[in-house]
């Protein structure tokens, strides 16, 4: 029974997966704002085929 409460302290004192926690942290601000910006640059990108499209329609 020590061993198992001599290892959770030292999970408990270890700093090792600190390091992991920030790049995952990081990782998912990039990747929410990543969406946001696609999420308004697709709009826009469909706006622009629309437009061609119907030029296209009226130009025949």
């Amino acid at each position: 029974m020590r061993r198992v409460s001599d290892c959770l302290k030292g999970l408990f004192r270890e700093d090792a997966g600190q390091d992991l926690i920030e790049y995952a942290l990081v990782a998912g601000l990039i990747g929410l704002g990543a969406v946001l910006a696609m999420s308004g640059l697709a709009a826009k990108i469909g706006n622009s085929f629309n437009s061609v499209g119907n030029r296209l329609t009226n130009a025949t």
